[in-house]
């Protein structure tokens, strides 16, 4: 890997949150970040970048001429894109290939996820999405890096009902042994811009900040709290499957990338070990300071 010093590395998708945490991270590396954009980004998101280090370039994403242009001289084009097709496949197809007009050596999908290599084609809407995108690029005469992270680490204290504070309970579906694997997205962003500058990256990198499973949660959560936590038996997954299915037929209709059954579809790809990421490549680039489970959870208790 070089230290990155005089590399350019092209981010789309820089105004997201893993976005900017990855300008932020390429930043600190000592590389210049150009981060094309769309023409009319409000000044603010525009001037967040700048703070994190990186350079906002508007381009007009229908004009393949000028978005090659904007790509041209970059060592690495980065893809933290998020949406559905229009964005995962025609706006990120349209990068790709502007990326290959260019001449850019290495481009990184926004493929931060599960290990979708290994999920059941129809069982994950966005894992699907990755799926056939994947057959683009590996079409493409460039070279790829997927980095497959697992959930982001904030499922543990957001909206998924995983942990359950009122009843000292963490749900579970299937197995209550089944290891999950959680990273947070600023160790996903520190991590990716490593690999944004290895030019050997191979074609798939998966970490986890942390493995851990619903027991061993509820173990942990009953050290933290020092009152006993117990797992919680939802059912089975075929129960989960048919849970998704009432969900999906009751929800309106939405551009939205993570309605409640999306997520649902996600925990069932994890609770069902299909995701689950193996080997892990956690050492390829020296760091140790990944943040666990423990770390994120304490501050809940």
């Amino acid at each position: 890997m070089t230290d990155g010093i005089g590399r350019t590395v092209a981010l789309v998708g820089a105004t997201g949150d893993l976005g900017g945490r990855i300008a932020a991270a390429l930043a600190r590396r000592g590389v210049e970040v150009r981060a094309p954009i769309r023409i009319g980004t409000p000044a603010a998101r525009q001037d967040a970048l700048r703070a994190a280090g990186a350079t906002p370039l508007p381009v007009d994403f229908d004009d393949a001429a000028a978005l090659t242009r904007a790509l041209a001289g970059a060592a690495c084009v980065v893809s933290a894109l998020n949406g559905l097709a229009p964005i995962m496949l025609d706006l990120q197809g349209r990068v790709l290939d502007a990326a290959v007009a260019a001449g850019v050596p290495r481009f990184i999908p926004s493929d931060f996820s599960l290990d979708f290599t290994h999920t059941r084609p129809g069982d994950n809407r966005n894992m699907d999405l990755r799926r056939a995108f994947m057959a683009r690029v590996d079409a493409a005469p460039i070279r790829m890096t997927s980095i497959l992270n697992g959930a982001f680490a904030d499922l543990l204290t957001g909206e998924a009902p995983i942990i359950l504070h009122k009843f000292r309970r963490v749900l579970y579906w299937g197995d209550a042994n089944q290891a999950f694997d959680f990273t947070t997205k600023d160790d996903v962003a520190d991590y990716a811009a490593d690999a944004a500058l290895d030019p050997e990256a191979p074609r798939f990198l998966r970490i986890a900040g942390d493995e851990v499973s619903p027991r061993e949660l509820s173990a942990l959560m009953t050290r933290l709290d020092s009152r006993p936590w117990k797992p919680l038996h939802a059912g089975g997954i075929g129960r989960l499957s048919g849970v998704i299915r009432i969900a999906r037929a009751l929800s309106p209709k939405s551009d939205a990338p993570f309605p409640a059954w999306q997520g649902m579809q996600y925990l069932r790809d994890m609770s069902s070990g299909r995701g689950k990421l193996f080997p892990l490549d956690n050492e390829r680039y020296g760091k140790t300071d990944w943040t666990r489970a423990e770390d994120i959870l304490a501050a809940t208790v």
